[in-house]
Formats: C-alpha cells, structure tokens, sequence
C-alpha cells in the first residue's frame, strides 16, 4: 500500500502529535538534556548579539530553550517571545520559566510557518534544533524575516550527518534489518534532515538575509549506563516508542537489547555512556 505524501500539512499534523506525546518522556530528561546542551544555548545567543533590553522571538522552543538562556541575557528590560506548535511542550517551558522565577517572557501555542505572536520587530530570532520538522521550511525563514526589525539577526542549530550524532542515529541500521523497515524517505521530518545545510542556506538568502555565518560544536550527552541511553531513545523519541509499542514483546526486548548493546561502544571502564555529537550552528541577519 503506498504511503501519501509528505506534504506540508502532513508533516505539521503529525509533529504536533509526536511532540505532545513526547512532553512527558522530555519531563522526566530535561535536567540532563540541558545540561549538555546548555552550551549551544549560549553560543546562539552570542551569535545572535543580544544584550540587555533586546526583544527576542524562539522558535520551537520545545522545553524552553534557547529561550530561557535568552530571558536571563537580555534581563528585566527586554523580552522573550517563546513559540512552540505543540501545547504539552511549551507547557514544559513555561513551568521552568516560573521556577526560574523569569517574568520577561511570553508563550504562544503557533507553528513557524505562521508564528501568530501579538508583536513584531524583534531584534533577533532563535532556533534550536526545530527547522528540520517543520513541513514549509522556506514558509518558516519567510515568516522569521517579517517578524525582525531591519538589522535583526537570526540564529540556529540542527544536527550534523548520522555519523557524527549517535545521540539519534545509533542503532538505526540494526533496527530496519530487525523489523525489516525501508530507508526514510528523504521528504521525512526527522532530526537529521538538516544535516545537508543547503536547503537551509537557501531559504535564509531567499528570505533576504545575508552574512551567513557557520560554524560545528560539540554536542556531548553521558548517561549512567548503555541501558539509561536505551531508555532515553525510548522516552523522548515518539517514532520510537510508537513503532516499539507495535512489536511482540520478545523483539521489543531483542531491540532494546541491541540498543544498549550498541551504545557500549562509548562506555568507559564503569560503564557510563559518553556521546559526542556534532551540531552546525549558524547565524546571518537581515
């Protein structure tokens, strides 16, 4: 039977369902997700400019940031606009915001095509690991554009080829000979989609900005042991689970066995898990 297309509206319907289903697997792995990758938070705000007072637009802020590493740079006097299309996530966000005691922020449930926020003008936009889910990705760097004052920069992070992020493509190859799976459409949302920056590139010269700045970071997640790196797969990644909840349990075993298996190829002599991950950040503006 073939699969209907790929289509923006497809992709859009099914992210929003995916990322409300991950909310409560993120909640429970946020502490330790952000603590590695608190330092990308940071280089995107640097390369954004900010400063006290400036406005800010997040896109896809997920669990929070970079929004939150942008709410305590631009301090009392500025603003963060925090977006996301999924409520369960921004929900996250919002939670730690207040426990951070941040009142310079603002949530809006909006998708990056549309970005409905009440305001416009901002001096810098932020992206951390979105664009490459979003189904009309030239639709989005359009809209980011309109939403920036003359001058206003914009900065972003997606992932770096399979390779080089086994954080997320780990066993991948394992899993499609167990399950006889076929390879991904390359139409497909995923987390890697962006690892070819073109595309991107692309849509940010279309939509008017220049100086394109780029650069790779290290991405380093640890975990307790090969059988905390499995279940992290299975908590946060809502294609994952689904796709395991449809298997017998003994080759729902058999896969998270082969999971950790593989992730013992980054243990140390205790048996902790340490992943370097290569993220491409890159910033232009208007």
């Amino acid at each position: 039977m073939t699969q209907p297309a790929y289509t923006p509206e497809r992709i859009n319907r099914e992210q929003l369902e995916f990322w409300n289903n991950a909310a409560p697997g993120w909640n429970q792995m946020v502490s330790m997700l952000e603590r590695a990758a608190q330092h990308v938070s940071d280089r995107l705000v640097e390369l954004a400019r900010l400063g006290p007072g400036a406005r800010v637009i997040d896109i896809a802020s997920g669990a929070g940031d970079p929004a939150l590493t942008a709410a305590r740079k631009v301090g009392p006097t500025g603003m963060v606009i925090a977006t996301d299309q999924s409520p369960a996530m921004l929900e996250l966000a919002r939670q730690r915001a207040a426990a951070l005691g941040l009142r310079n922020m603002k949530f809006f449930v909006t998708g990056a095509e549309e970005l409905k926020v009440e305001e416009g003008g901002f001096d810098a936009a932020l992206c951390r690991w979105g664009l490459m889910f979003v189904g009309d990705l030239d639709a989005a760097i359009r809209r980011i554009g309109q939403l920036l004052a003359p001058g206003g920069r914009f900065a972003t992070a997606v992932w770096g080829p399979p390779d080089r992020v086994p954080l997320i493509s780990l066993g991948d190859e394992q899993l499609r000979q167990m399950i006889n799976l076929p390879a991904p459409s390359p139409d497909a949302p995923g987390p890697l989609k962006l690892a070819d920056t073109r595309p991107l590139e692309r849509a940010l010269s279309a939509a008017g900005f220049r100086a394109l700045h780029a650069e790779r970071i290290k991405v380093r997640f640890e975990f307790e042991s090969a059988q905390a790196f499995a279940e992290q797969r299975r908590q946060v990644s809502t294609p994952f689970r689904l796709m395991l909840s449809k298997q017998p349990p003994e080759l729902q075993q058999r896969i998270m066995e082969m999971l950790a298996r593989e992730a013992r190829r980054y243990a140390d002599a205790a048996g902790r898990i340490g992943m370097d991950n290569e993220a491409i950040l890159l910033a232009a503006h208007l």
